[in-house]
């Protein structure tokens, strides 16, 4: 048996998120159909992560294991062939068989763009939450660097619809670094945020408490005090999907087979 491990990007617009559904044109759907198609065997292939409907990726990593003899160039190759252009295979490497995409995942770093500008070019309303209205963006980086550290992020997480499942879910992560900047066209505002693992919705939720910190609704100090409410309707709004990107996953390459 033979263990590969994916580097994929993908435009999430056309897709109803990573995770196979039935009768839904799902990112983990479409690659595990062409490796299918490659091998000829039932393969399984594992994310670190699941992004929900149009949610992009810069950086998703996954998993799978085949006896073929293919090559991991040559994997890359044929999924880049095959798939459809939205989803590209940025790398492909041969690893040990305790690498896991998902349970050898340290960390996360996903990154949520907020276009300022008064008109959104058309090559971007796909990739951003246009927002030209006054903000307080300095209040927003106060807020922001708040979220660092571990805490209960009850109040930034979607519910799974069971109220006992909600209980019993443990809402602490731990954030490793969390800013607010202006790219340097002065058009976007970037939110980014690294750690060790997400709730759903979470950066989204994030980002819709941000957005009434700069509003003047809530201020820099009201996050801490979000931790202490575990009220996700106290907190701000769950901004659309389009904005956000998963931009890279932190792995242990302890296992790293050299090519």
């Amino acid at each position: 048996m033979r263990y590969f491990k994916l580097t994929i990007a993908y435009d999430g617009t056309d897709f109803h998120g990573w995770q196979i559904q039935a009768n839904k044109p799902t990112v983990q759907g479409e690659i595990v159909s062409v490796l299918r198609r490659l091998t000829q065997e039932n393969v399984q292939l594992l994310g670190a992560g699941r992004t929900d409907a149009g949610v992009h990726a810069l950086g998703q990593v996954g998993s799978f294991r085949t006896h073929s003899p293919l090559s991991a160039l040559e994997f890359q190759r044929a999924l880049n062939a095959l798939l459809p252009p939205t989803i590209r295979i940025v790398a492909a490497e041969e690893k040990g068989p305790d690498f896991n995409a998902r349970w050898s995942a340290k960390g996360k770093i996903y990154r949520y763009r907020i276009y300022r500008g008064k008109v959104v070019p058309p090559t971007l309303w796909r990739y951003v939450l246009h927002y030209p209205f006054p903000l307080d963006e300095r209040a927003m980086a106060d807020a922001a660097s708040r979220y660092v550290g571990v805490h209960d992020f009850s109040s930034f997480a979607a519910s799974t619809g069971s109220e006992n499942d909600d209980r019993e879910r443990n809402m602490e992560r731990e954030i490793l670094s969390a800013d607010l900047k202006r790219t340097d066209d002065g058009e976007e505002l970037w939110f980014s945020v690294h750690g060790r693992s997400f709730l759903r919705y979470m950066v989204r939720k994030m980002v819709g408490t941000l957005l009434e910190v700069g509003r003047g609704k809530l201020a820099p100090d009201d996050i801490d005090r979000l931790y202490a409410l575990k009220d996700r309707s106290r907190s701000g709004p769950t901004v659309p999907p389009q904005g956000l990107f998963m931009v890279s996953v932190d792995h242990d390459d302890t296992f790293r087979i050299s090519p």
